[in-house]
Parts: C-alpha cells; sequence; structure tokens
C-alpha cells in the first residue's frame, strides 16, 4: 500500500482533534477582564495543547516522507498513535477546568507520555520494514529528543502529586525542546 492514503487519513484525523479541542474553549460570559482571566486556564491548556498537536502533525508530516512501503504493522502503529492523540482534547479540557490540580495535571502528562511511546513504535516498524540502512533510520542516529521526552514526562507526572506547576514547566519544556526544527529528515532527504 502507498503512503498517501495513511498520510491523508492522519491528517483528517488530526484536525478534527484540534476542531474538537477548540470546540471545547468556553466564551467568556460577560465583557470584563476579570470575565476574560476567568477563561485564561482552558485557553492555556488549549494553547500548549495546539503546540504539542502542530509537533506531532509536522513531525508525522516528515516521518512519512521516509516511507516507501506501508504493510499492516505500520497501518496499526499509526491507528495507535492517533488514538492517543484523540484524547488530548479530554485531558486539555480537564486540565483547563482544573488548573494546577494534581490528578489532571499528571493525567495530561500521560496522555503526553503515550503518544510520545506509540511515535516511538511507529518509528520502529517503519525502521523494521524498510531497512536498518533506511532513511528514516540513518536521519534518527541517536535520537536524544525522542528518548528523553518519555523521561521528563515521567518526572511531570510523579511532580504533579507534588507540585503541579513544576509539572506543567516540564510539559512546557518538552514542547520548546521540539519546536526548535529538528532537521534530521529533511538533511537526509536532502541528500538522496
Amino acid at each position: 500500500m502507498g503512503k498517501d492514503r495513511l498520510a491523508a487519513f492522519s491528517d483528517g484525523v488530526i484536525a478534527i482533534i484540534i476542531t474538537i479541542m477548540v470546540l471545547e474553549l468556553k466564551v467568556p460570559h460577560g465583557a470584563s477582564w476579570s470575565t476574560l482571566a476567568g477563561v485564561l486556564p482552558n485557553f492555556i491548556s488549549y494553547v500548549l495543547s495546539f503546540i504539542y498537536l502542530a509537533i506531532y502533525w509536522n513531525n508525522h508530516h516528515h516521518l512519512l516522507h521516509t516511507v516507501t512501503r506501508v504493510d499492516g504493522t505500520i497501518l496499526w502503529a499509526n491507528s495507535h498513535l492517533l488514538f492517543w492523540l484523540s484524547l488530548i482534547p479530554a485531558a486539555t479540557a480537564w486540565m483547563g477546568e482544573n488548573l494546577l490540580a494534581p490528578l489532571p495535571t499528571a493525567v495530561y502528562g500521560a496522555v503526553l507520555l503515550m503518544p510520545a511511546i506509540a511515535y516511538y513504535l511507529l518509528q520502529k516498524a517503519i525502521v523494521r520494514k524498510q531497512g536498518a540502512h533506511s532513511v528514516l533510520a540513518t536521519a534518527l542516529g541517536s535520537d536524544m529528543k525522542g528518548k528523553l521526552s518519555p523521561v521528563f514526562y515521567i518526572a511531570g507526572i510523579a511532580l504533579a502529586f507534588v507540585t503541579p506547576w513544576l509539572s506543567i514547566l516540564i510539559y512546557v519544556l518538552v514542547a520548546v525542546m521540539w519546536l526548535i526544527p529538528d532537521r534530521r529528515i529533511e538533511n537526509i532527504l536532502g541528500e538522496t
């Protein structure tokens, strides 16, 4: 199977996830600054989640450029990733409604951890299909950011029960780490 259907389906699912998230935003009922401040926690969690989804979409886009053949394992690994991404709107809404509460902050971290693991498994499925000397395998190298991210998420989950604001800071740090352009795949594809 070609990669185009996989890419189109994934793009559609991520677009729906973002749409669901924006529909969950609360409209302020009033015209004062204090009313606007009341919806700020929801907006902050929305912005962070939108950034995460944009990071996944960008990296997924680059990832699929390395794929020449798609098999059932890649399809299921991709569906596994999309499943975990689909939980982001619920975790975002819960954390936004309860900003700095330990359990919602920890669950949000878990919902960030699981797509990171799923993305890693998708990469492994692609490398297994394409070969150890494939474009993706070469581009990934040691994949330090990919290995550090789950460690940070786990730390954020644990810290949520001690200092929730520090957990959120860790989640922001991971997002910033991934916002720095990762040109590994682009550089390899430019060489071929």
